[in-house]
Order: C-alpha cells, then structure tokens, then sequence
C-alpha cells in the first residue's frame, strides 16, 4: 500500500517537473534539474515548518526543558530538521536518483554524511564571507547556498545515491 502510494506520488512529481524542464533543458541535465526542483520544494517546505514551529508552537518563547531552556529560534531548527532530512532524503532518492543500486540504510547514511558537511560549507561561508570578506549576510547566504547545493548534488550523485 505506502510502496504503491509512493510511486503514484513519484510519478505526479517526475510528469509536473518534467513539464518544467523543457525550457531549461539546454542548460542542465533532467538529473540535475529534478534535484534542483526538489531541493526547492524541500527548502520551501523547511520554511514553512520553521515558521510554524517559531510562531505557533513554541510562540517565540524559551523551550524550557528543566534541565536546559532552548531559545525558540533553535527549537524550531531542532523540531524541522529531521522532518526536512527525511522528505529531502525521499526526494533524492525516489526522484532525483531513483536508479541507485545501494540499499535504503546505506544511502540514509551517507545522504546524512552529505548533509552535515553541506551544514559545515554553509557555516565556513557564512563566517567568511562575511567576517573575512565583508559581505552582506543575505548576499553571503546565497552564495554558500549555491556552492552547498552544487556539492551536495554530485556528492549525492556520486556517494550517497551511487549508480552503475
């Protein structure tokens, strides 16, 4: 039943993005353009849930744990994180890579190895380009997120979600 509701919903996301392609086609592989695509929901999806969990759930107030207070900006990372991991690793795997011949525990991990250093390039960027390099931190974030998302693309394609 889920593997049949899968591949319905594999399928509607590669006829929509598929239907976007076309214009782009001569700049970017369907690969490439699928990952994109999905890495773009993904991301809208993260703002989404980071916007829900600061403003209504934790209602931009202290997480008080007992033992810890977390700041609302935090908690709601910690509470989308592993929702976005999860629907980013969906999508990479059913759509972008879907030929991968590795098992699912095999690619989750190495998809999660991924994420942590795309966490790391954004981090060293953020840091560089604008303490070393003096650059507005909106500009700066774009620019680590463009080169994150170009090494998390052939790291996935390569590592994480390896083909024949």
């Amino acid at each position: 039943m889920i593997k049949k509701i899968e591949s319905k919903i594999q399928k509607f996301l590669w006829v929509v993005i598929d239907f976007f392609y076309q214009p782009f086609s001569k700049f970017f592989s369907l690969q490439f353009f699928r990952y994109g695509f999905c890495g773009g929901l993904n991301m809208a999806f993260d703002w989404v849930l980071y916007f829900v969990f600061y403003n209504f759930v934790f209602q931009k107030q202290l997480l008080d744990l007992g033992f810890v207070a977390i700041s609302p900006h935090i908690a709601s990372f910690i509470f989308k994180f592993p929702i976005t991991f999860l629907t980013g690793f969906w999508l990479a795997r059913h759509v972008s890579f879907s030929e991968s011949y590795l098992r699912g525990r095999v690619q989750i991990i190495r998809y999660l190895l991924v994420v942590c250093c795309c966490i790391l390039i954004n981090y060293i960027g953020l840091k560089f380009f604008v303490e070393i390099c003096g650059i507005y931190p909106s500009i700066s974030n774009v620019i680590t997120s463009i080169i994150s998302a170009v090494f998390s693309y052939f790291t996935n394609k390569h590592f994480s979600f390896r083909q024949r």
